[in-house]
């Protein structure tokens, strides 16, 4: 039996436009975009109506399972939680972020992610959730153990993003030692003489541990098909490197010469949300409207607030002249998608997921009204 949802009186964002007008939804895709209002369906009362949003990386996931040192909640409980407020800020398409590597830095024992794992297929499996939720796995590839954890995800087709992190001392997000010292030293409370010898150790497993890794696992992910992303490269030597391990995305660049370098080299160049709405990175380094004004700004990631996803597109557009709002909405929807090879949505058009969410705003704030993931309505 045929399914079909009107949705009118909407402006309808497309990737070049944005226009007053109805969509038809059958079976879960999209059927007919036209101009106008529709005399049947569902009224918009001329709210935007935008594709779904795609978001390649949020740690959000993690925060819910650990949201305290040492504190580890419910599995299934955490995902739950997660999926609702992701949803709720219009993502139909996640890729929660799972660490690979763990040392006295932080991060999960061995077998904590892959549980994690198995308990969102179970999620999926039981209809438990209303996004679309898929693997991106955050390889600390400075860390002794962090083969072993990625291994754990040899089969796993949830698996569609890995990205390729150091974070020792010296290295890419944290060249130099002021953010450092701000972040690990003061913040734990380190006498002078124990955060040298923490940053020493730090520094001689990136020595020995970080070029290999870096390798062996960029060469499994080409085997597999897996989209690559680089992490907080700073130089043209980080990006020529990441072109050379085929990488499709370049994660938080810290320098605006690796962000311009990373665009014209045909990578999509990602940067946090949050940074958008707070006009400047909470760690120091560049700020994301820069890169917009430049034009080398490709896609947005809500990093860790999930609702920064739907509200930095809205102030793009109203602060940076020349980025439009539906070339502000692509970052968080069209180009993700593309980046990472999903190509049946993050756009409205006919033929395409009906992955659909509508949107108004109160004194500047983007508010989530309704949310339909492939013609369902699940928020």
């Amino acid at each position: 039996m045929t399914a079909e949802t009107v949705l009118s009186n909407a402006r309808i964002v497309l990737e070049d436009r944005i226009l007053d007008g109805s969509v038809l939804i059958r079976d879960g895709k999209i059927a007919d975009i036209s101009e106008g209002a529709s005399r049947t369906g569902e009224d918009f009362e001329g709210d935007y109506l935008i594709a779904g949003l795609v978001e390649l990386h949020t740690d959000h996931l993690e925060a819910h399972y650990s949201p305290r040192p040492g504190v580890r909640w419910l599995k299934m409980a955490a995902i739950q939680a997660h999926d609702a407020q992701v949803v709720t800020s219009g993502i139909t398409t996640v890729f929660d972020c799972l660490r690979m590597g763990s040392d006295e830095d932080g991060g999960f024992e061995q077998g904590e992610m892959r549980d994690m794992a198995d308990a969102l297929a179970q999620a999926a499996r039981e209809n438990r959730l209303r996004a679309d939720h898929r693997i991106h796995l955050r390889c600390e590839v400075s860390t002794d153990n962090v083969l072993a954890h990625f291994e754990e995800f040899e089969n796993d087709p949830q698996v569609g993003l890995v990205s390729l992190m150091d974070h020792a001392p010296g290295q890419r997000q944290f060249q130099t030692m002021d953010q450092y010292t701000l972040y690990y030293k003061n913040k734990r409370g380190l006498s002078d003489e124990a955060f040298a010898a923490f940053c020493a150790r730090q520094q001689a497993l990136s020595a020995k541990y970080a070029g290999p890794h870096r390798t062996e696992i960029a060469k499994a992910c080409a085997e597999r098909g897996i989209a690559i992303a680089s992490h907080d490269d700073a130089t043209i030597a980080h990006v020529e490197e990441s072109v050379g391990f085929g990488i499709r995305l370049a994660e938080f660049p810290t320098s605006f010469e690796a962000a311009e370098a990373s665009h014209a080299a045909g990578l999509s160049v990602l940067m946090g949300a949050p940074n958008i709405v707070r006009g400047k990175s909470h760690s120091g380094n560049i700020a994301a409207r820069d890169l917009a004004e430049r034009g080398v700004l490709d896609v947005l990631s809500s990093d860790y607030v999930p609702f920064s996803l739907i509200h930095a597109p809205f102030v793009l557009s109203d602060e940076v002249e020349s980025v439009s709002l539906p070339q502000a909405l692509a970052m968080v929807t069209a180009t993700p998608a593309r980046t990472v090879g999903l190509t049946d949505r993050g756009r409205i058009a006919t033929g395409l997921r009906a992955d659909i969410v509508r949107v108004q705003r109160h004194d500047g704030i983007p508010v989530v009204r309704s949310v339909w993931r492939e013609g369902k309505r699940v928020a």
